[in-house]
């Protein structure tokens, strides 16, 4: 079966310190894990797919706009990937099996070729890594198991802002998905 590694929303705004929409130290501490999934899928040959949240500057219709505050602006240094996940990005975003994925939504499926893409390759099982673990992760996960795909959830590889929330999207992938949940 081929696999796909899916990094949902690993931006400046998303994780820096000082990002737009931050969920700081929970979301900086999963870079080695995501760092090391990269690495292994891209020495596997599998897919890679960074898939980024993007925003317009004050766009009072999209529904996120009386949500949050703005974030990953289009041009902005925010929507670049946090940390070393840039350094890597750049280093395999011309090869064949990487892909770079605007989404404006938060399901990485919502209004994006990521399902087409995935099917024409023949892939059927998916590792989701990023943040949040309860927003983007989760509606992507929500849609991966609505489309039939299996799915493999790294408890150090996702992060959120709310803790609560991070918990609970994790027990729901395990009990309600019944997608596989790593510890190590």
């Amino acid at each position: 079966m081929k696999k796909a590694l899916l990094v949902i929303d690993y931006t400046r705004d998303f994780v820096a310190t000082d990002g737009a929409l931050t969920c700081g130290i929970p979301g900086q501490l999963i870079e080695q894990r995501i760092s090391s999934l990269i690495q292994t899928f891209h020495t596997q040959g599998e897919c890679i797919f960074f898939l980024n949240d993007l925003h317009q500057k004050q766009d009072p219709h999209h529904p996120e706009s009386s949500l949050f505050p703005p974030h990953n602006i289009e041009g902005t240094d925010g929507r670049l990937l946090y940390g070393s996940i840039q350094t890597i990005y750049e280093k395999i975003k011309s090869q064949p099996n990487v892909f770079s994925i605007d989404k404006t939504r938060y399901s990485a499926f919502a209004g994006t070729p990521l399902a087409l893409l995935l099917n024409e390759r023949g892939i059927r099982e998916l590792t989701l890594v990023g943040v949040c673990t309860d927003i983007c992760i989760l509606h992507t996960a929500v849609d991966a198991y609505n489309l039939g795909y299996d799915c493999t959830i790294y408890t150090d590889g996702v992060a959120s802002f709310n803790k609560t929330g991070h918990e609970w999207a994790l027990q729901h992938f395990k009990s309600s998905l019944g997608f596989t949940i790593k510890n190590d």
